[in-house]
């Protein structure tokens, strides 16, 4: 299978990682047969899993989503490319996985229902899991009651503990995610945290089915929630964990949510994290039970916007992005490190992405990538933002200025010359932003 798989990838020039590979045979195994979507097709009866390699045009999108199975799904092997953003706002989307030296392409799927890929009703997870959760010791121990008693009932394994906080009845991201932490260090099997204020309708085995890094809700589709969250047990998901304490601990202000986007967005750009949207029905608020919506984590939440974070413009900037599962113009969509022993970064911007074609654009990020995996040019790390408007522009060079990261502008279109990051870090002109311009051999 894995051969057949890189033989179609191959014959569609399409790269992917080892970890989005996996998650295309994971995809086949349970769906049926991958095949790569012709431009005005209708996909085949047993085509489970639909490879879009090219963006489709407003009728095509429609024609292609009215000719969707509700038992198949839709993989996006170019998922960073805004070009797509529309197919996948008609489309539920299941998950993303980031980026690698071996794949730099983020792979977004989804489809038109859970239901084909979520556990039978009734089964039993196979796979170990824990739930853990916390809550400020001043709410009383009974707080976590109706919780701990569905757990109880369901016979899942939990952790449910008061815990000191600094603001009274409220918990930081920090205090969240150190109780994560220790989670981590002290029990070998994924987790599952649930706010402790929740119930259960039935026992939440999708996450652990999934065999995925993180599973989390994007609220509203953008805002990530940090009330249902599954951790598995790799390198990725722990890089997240900590990532977030860490950000949490420096910025004890912002709310919860926004600090696991950005801890999501930086170890994404590093790794190739394999993350799952969990659907609504593990982020029901209370309102939602007795409803014919399916319900499995119950939330002590409003349906509307007031669980928001406290600024409702504070993130606008992302949320485009967000919502189509991916890194947006102001963050780096890869980050890539090299053997060099040198603290010196550089950061490409990508600009025009907007008004290019797709394979163009796809084939500048693994141009950009393999030159310097051939020769980093003595720069320790290599940051690529891939910016369509001119406000992304000034906001990547900004960044990239603060951390006193040499920098270079190009444009998907450009050929560059393959000793690119060599000439760059030569140059005497340390501050100086590199402008590619025209063709290069």
């Amino acid at each position: 299978m894995q051969t057949n798989f890189d033989q179609l990838l191959s014959a569609n020039g399409i790269r992917m990682g080892t970890a989005q590979r996996r998650r295309l045979a994971w995809l086949s195994e349970r769906l049926g047969r991958a095949a790569v979507h012709q431009p005005g097709s209708v996909p085949a009866r047993d085509h489970g899993v639909i490879v879009l390699a090219e963006p489709p045009s407003g009728p095509a999108a429609e024609m292609l989503y009215r000719s969707l199975r509700t038992d198949c799904v839709v993989v996006v092997p170019f998922g960073e490319n805004p070009a797509f953003d529309f197919l996948k706002s008609k489309l539920t989307d299941f998950g993303t996985i980031g980026p690698s030296a071996d794949g730099p392409h983020e792979m977004w799927w989804g489809g038109l229902t859970w239901r084909p890929i979520a556990p039978e009703a009734g089964s039993r997870s196979k796979a170990p899991l824990r739930v853990v959760s916390c809550y400020p010791r001043s709410r009383g121990d009974d707080h976590a009651d109706a919780l701990r008693e569905k757990l109880a009932e369901f016979r899942i394994a939990c952790d449910i503990e008061p815990i000191d906080t600094a603001d009274g009845e409220q918990m930081r991201a920090s205090e969240i995610s150190a109780f994560m932490l220790r989670m981590w260090e002290t029990h070998p099997e994924p987790l599952l945290f649930i706010a402790a204020d929740a119930t259960l309708s039935e026992p939440p085995l999708l996450p652990s089915s999934l065999d995925c890094d993180v599973a989390l809700h994007k609220w509203n589709r953008w805002e990530m929630s940090t009330r249902t969250l599954y951790l598995g047990r790799a390198v990725a998901a722990e890089a997240l964990l900590r990532s977030w304490h860490h950000i949490a601990s420096a910025y004890p202000a912002v709310w919860d949510g926004y600090l696991l986007d950005q801890a999501w967005s930086l170890t994404s750009s590093q790794m190739a994290l394999d993350t799952v949207w969990l659907p609504r029905s593990y982020h029901a608020p209370a309102e939602d039970v007795g409803t014919p919506r399916h319900t499995t984590v119950v939330h002590n939440l409003p349906g509307d916007n007031s669980d928001l974070g406290p600024d409702a413009e504070f993130g606008v900037a992302m949320r485009a992005a967000r919502r189509a599962s991916r890194s947006g113009g102001r963050d780096a969509m890869i980050v890539i490190q090299s053997q060099a022993a040198s603290n010196d970064a550089i950061t490409v911007i990508m600009r025009d992405i907007a008004a290019s074609d797709a394979r163009e654009m796809a084939a500048s990020i693994e141009a950009v990538t393999g030159a310097f995996t051939a020769d980093c040019g003595g720069f320790g790390r290599l940051e690529l933002a891939l910016c369509p408007w001119q406000d992304d522009i000034r906001a990547a060079k900004s960044a990239a200025k603060r951390a006193n990261n040499r920098i270079i502008e190009i444009a998907p279109w450009q050929t560059l010359p393959a000793d690119l990051f060599r000439t760059v870090g030569q140059s005497r002109d340390a501050g100086s932003v590199v402008v590619m311009a025209g063709q290069f051999g």
